[in-house]
């Protein structure tokens, strides 16, 4: 599902009544609130749907894959998610 389909999504739901240009601007605030949360307190916790945390990786020893030469990779951050029971059973 492309962003412009979730907002069309969300926009058909019947208690909805904004227009598509708004529901665009709420979900844009949310992701905006996730991202900063994530960033802020390394995990967010939505209830029946799951956790988004920081996790460090390690610096390692990669490959080029254009030359296969062996390169040293730094230590980076990511995000995990983890689903939620609910969810993964609704699966």
């Amino acid at each position: 599902m492309t962003k412009a389909e979730f907002i069309d999504e969300v926009k058909n739901r019947r208690d909805i009544h904004l227009t598509r240009k708004q529901t665009e601007h709420v979900i844009n605030t949310v992701f905006d609130v996730l991202s900063q949360t994530i960033r802020r307190q390394k995990k967010f916790t939505f209830p029946g749907f799951g956790v988004f945390v920081v996790r460090s990786r390690k610096a390692r020893t990669g490959r080029d894959p254009r030359n296969q030469q062996l390169i040293q990779l730094k230590a980076t951050k990511t995000v995990a998610f983890r689903p939620a029971p609910k969810l993964k059973n609704s699966l």
